[in-house]
């Protein structure tokens, strides 16, 4: 029994502590504003606006790269990325384009290549661009054929109850979904101005770093391996979105029938919380270090922004029916997240740095897929994956198999495949789940194999190879679709 218990038990920190730390760390300032985005884009975009660029029907030549530029502006993980894929799909955004999407914003936009180049090397950057391109597309076009038919009853369901009235999209919810969108960026992006503090005051607190000496043996904090700890910031976030939880259950439930004080009150915690969460807070000797940063800053300017455009140029059912689709999203994806972060979290506790070089150390079939199953079972939120492949790198790990875990880790974490599958379905998530694995496991092997000095020609055998046995499969499930649609007419 107790030999049991001295594995069980440290398997079982090690998840509540990866949840603590998420909690902590990405809820407020990356997935609160990506849920009332995902609302925005739901209630008050009309369908046509949607269905102009990333519609089934609109051209390949448009909806596509449309879909890799949108994702390539926002620099935040697959967990945040899902509920604005969810936005884009429910308001009709054909299957292709949103699997694009999905996969190119948080495999290669902009603060992860050029982190990843000045980390690693311009080279992997290079690489990990252009492969998450085409294969994002080639995802996204596979998909669409494969699924054609679920796509085209997709696009006749897409329209809800709550879905914004008139000819096209008002200047107003516009504005009011640019000031989100701006409002998720001044809360995650690594720039001087935004995470540079400008004034600092203490609070009294003489045992502080008593305190945080507890917590970081509680949860343990080593960047070198992906390790983020709670900080008594952390801990008073994670109470606060507790207060958050509660009171938009009591207040936004039931929203259709109007506001009440719950509802107000779930507002004004999530805005005060936003403002706590982009303070710069320390433990020092005599105390807390309170920091007013440019992020505080940027977000206490939104946040004026998204209640001035909401109290003076939205309507009652405006805002009725964006609280209610926001909700709708947490309700549908704040469960699967929290579930898979925690088994994420133990999973990591067992998988083991010396098996990285025994798995991953040449440019193998077998390596190349370690690399995508180590994206799997070790996801670490974007930017923290790049210097956690420099440790992979220095640990023996070849570049080959390195970029296949770059290009998976923001895919495929075990939380996004769940939250995933309960928007599109099972079947769909795990075609989209099997065409990342191969695809990356191809690049991985693809860059390889040219570090190691394959010629251009046997490369352009190879993949030519490739895509060749690929045409052949998609053009037999092209049929079997064919056929089925006609059985369905």
């Amino acid at each position: 029994m107790e030999t049991v218990s001295s594995w069980i038990l440290p398997v079982f920190y090690g998840g509540l502590g990866n949840l603590a730390a998420y909690l902590a760390a990405h809820v407020l300032l990356c997935l609160l504003p990506a849920f009332f985005i995902a609302g925005a884009m739901a209630a008050l975009i009309p369908k046509e606006t949607v269905t102009r660029f990333l519609g089934r029907n609109s051209s390949k030549a448009v909806s596509y790269p449309a879909a890799a530029a949108a994702g390539s502006l926002l620099a935040v993980c697959s967990c945040t990325i899902v509920p604005l894929f969810a936005g884009i799909y429910k308001k009709g955004a054909g299957l292709g384009p949103a699997i694009t999407f999905l996969f190119f914003a948080p495999a290669a936009n902009i603060l992860a290549l050029v982190y990843t180049g000045g980390i690693i090397g311009p080279d992997l950057a290079i690489a990990r661009f252009v492969l998450s391109l085409i294969f994002g597309i080639g995802i996204g076009l596979i998909m669409a054929l494969i699924f054609r038919a679920d796509d085209a009853a997709h696009d006749l369901a897409t329209d809800s109850p709550f879905s914004a009235q008139g000819e096209g999209m008002g200047r107003a919810p516009l504005f009011f979904l640019f000031v989100w969108v701006a409002l998720l960026l001044a809360g995650t992006l690594k720039l001087g101005v935004l995470t540079g503090t400008y004034v600092n005051f203490e609070l009294p607190l003489a045992d502080a770093q008593v305190w945080q000496g507890v917590l970081d043996r509680l949860v343990p904090f080593d960047a070198a391996k992906g390790e983020e700890g709670v900080s008594l910031q952390g801990v008073v976030l994670i109470a606060l979105l507790g207060v958050i939880g509660f009171s938009a259950w009591r207040g936004l439930e039931n929203i259709q029938d109007g506001a009440n004080a719950w509802t107000w009150t779930s507002l004004v915690t999530i805005a005060v919380t936003l403002l706590v969460a982009a303070l710069s807070v320390q433990a020092v000797p005599d105390g807390l270090r309170i920091g007013l940063t440019g992020k505080f800053f940027g977000v206490a300017v939104a946040l004026a922004g998204v209640g001035l455009i909401a109290r003076s140029h939205l309507s009652p059912d405006e805002l009725r029916d964006w609280l209610w689709e926001s909700w709708r999203f947490v309700k549908q994806i704040f469960p699967l997240l929290v579930i898979g972060v925690f088994i994420v979290g133990m999973i990591r506790v067992l998988i083991r740095p010396e098996w990285i070089e025994m798995l991953a150390g040449t440019n193998s079939v077998v390596g190349n897929l370690a690399g995508v199953a180590f994206g799997v079972f070790m996801y670490f939120p974007t930017l923290v994956e790049v210097p956690i492949a420099k440790m992979f790198l220095d640990l023996g790990m070849h570049r080959g198999p390195l970029l296949a875990y770059l290009m998976s880790d923001p895919e495929l974490s075990l939380q996004s495949i769940l939250i995933i599958s309960a928007i599109i379905g099972r079947r769909k998530t795990a075609t989209y789940v099997g065409l990342v694995a191969l695809f990356s496991a191809v690049a991985g092997f693809t860059y390889g194999a040219w570090v190691d000095g394959m010629s251009l020609l046997r490369l352009a055998l190879w993949l030519g190879a490739f895509i060749g046995v690929l045409a052949v499969l998609l053009s037999f499930a092209s049929r079997r679709a064919a056929s089925t649609l006609v059985k369905g007419v």
